[in-house]
Parts: structure tokens; sequence; C-alpha cells
């Protein structure tokens, strides 16, 4: 591929720093999203990004609003240039057992995890059929593949978006775009160090590898999913995990 336009939603997060960090290595332009209330943090983690040397530019909108991301895609279209891969990163957790799990803790997941996949896929499907290229690479979870205690609504979603990617994958696989999805096992990023130490040994414990993934490796996996290299390949996941769920 020549230089093309990257947007990664979700991407100053660990994941999404990591990818932005990858596709500027590619020799791409990359757009990195962030959610409205969260545009502080994320400039602080654009600008350590740019003195590295990245050429990304921070968007926000709310994947979860499907007209502000038509709003955003038809922006980033018109005033830097034609999207040729979409990496749908954006995630939250809403963590607790059904019995506790309350309506807006389960729609507050489903609505970023999921949703979000259809609002930002749905608007730069048109102009890649056009064109005739396009990569979208959704990134899923280990816990949608297995399930997870306590994730009944983030496994939900994640599960979900498999479905939604082997759909699509159908829908336009003769038109020159690829959909995939990354399955992450447990990453090395705040959110797991999050977690008390004792807990984290005992995953560790499970993991055949004996550690967490390093961001850098999935943002590698992803990597190749939107290269020329991997034009045969899709409505598939490819599960980053260790060995901690063999499918």
């Amino acid at each position: 591929m020549n230089k093309n336009i990257v947007l990664i939603t979700g991407g100053t997060g660990a994941i999404g720093a990591a990818l932005c960090k990858q596709f500027n290595t590619d020799g791409h332009k990359v757009v990195a999203n962030c959610h409205p209330t969260d545009v502080e943090r994320s400039t602080a983690v654009i600008d350590e990004l740019k003195a590295y040397g990245v050429d990304v530019e921070l968007v926000a909108f709310d994947v979860t609003d499907a007209a502000a991301c038509e709003s955003a895609v038809a922006d980033i279209e018109s005033r830097i240039g034609p999207i040729a891969v979409v990496v749908n990163a954006a995630g939250i957790t809403r963590d607790a057992k059904l019995t506790n799990l309350e309506p807006a803790e389960w729609s507050a997941v489903l609505r970023t995890n999921l949703d979000g996949v259809y609002n930002v896929s749905r608007p730069v499907i048109a102009p890649m059929t056009q064109r005739k290229f396009g990569r979208i690479i959704n990134i899923s979870s280990v816990n949608g593949q297995r399930g997870q205690i306590g994730q009944t609504n983030y496994s939900a979603a994640k599960a979900g978006m498999t479905g939604f990617t082997k759909a699509l994958a159908r829908e336009v696989a003769r038109d020159g775009i690829t959909v995939n999805s990354v399955s992450p096992g447990y990453v090395q990023s705040p959110m797991i160090q999050a977690v008390p130490e004792a807990v984290r040994e005992k995953i560790v414990k499970q993991i055949p590898v004996g550690r967490f993934a390093e961001p850098e490796e999935i943002a590698r996996a992803v990597s190749f999913l939107a290269s020329s290299n991997s034009g045969y390949i899709t409505g598939t996941d490819l599960s980053v995990n260790g060995g901690y769920h063999i499918g």
C-alpha cells in the first residue's frame, strides 16, 4: 500500500497508542479517535506520540453516536483524505455478575463495544467500495470466545463483534475490502496493572507462554491484517492470547 489514512477508534488507550506507532512505522497517516470527555488525557498521549515522530491527529467523537460517527468520517475524508483502514478498538468494561449487573451497565458496554463498530464501519463502506479497497479490523477479545465471570455484557459484545465481522466480510469481499478481527488475551496495560498482584499472578499461571501480551504484539497482528499481504484473508479472527484459549 501507499501511504494510507488509518482511523483508529480508542486510539489513545494502551493498544490504541501501540497501533498509532505501528501504522506510523508502516508509513501511514494515523487519525486517532477518543471520546469527547477524554480529550485532555488523550491530547497528552498524542503529544507524547508526536514527540516520538508519530504522524497522528486526534479527532474526538462518541462512537455510540451514529450521527457523530458519520459526521466525523465525512470530515476526515474531506479534510485529510480517504480512509483506507479502520481499526475499531474503542471499548469499555462495566464488570459485575449478572445478578448485580444494572441495565445501564449492560447497555453502556453493548453500545460502545458493539454498536460503536457498526456506527464507525457503516459510513466508510460506501467510499471503500467506490475505491475498491479497504481494511476493517475489529479488536475483539479472548473473553468473547471463552466467556468470563462478571463480564456477560463484555463477552456478549465481543462475541457479537465476531458475527458482525463474518457477515460484513461476506458482503464486501468482491469490492476489495477485507474485514477481520483480532482477539487479544490479557495485555500489559494500566487496566491489568490495576488488578491486585495476587490475581495477576493467578492469571499468568493460566497462560501457557507465562506472561501478558505487550500492546505492540497486538499492533503487529493488526498491521498484518491491514497490509496488502493479507488480501486473501477475510472474515477471520486472529487470536493473540499466548495459548490462554485455543478454540
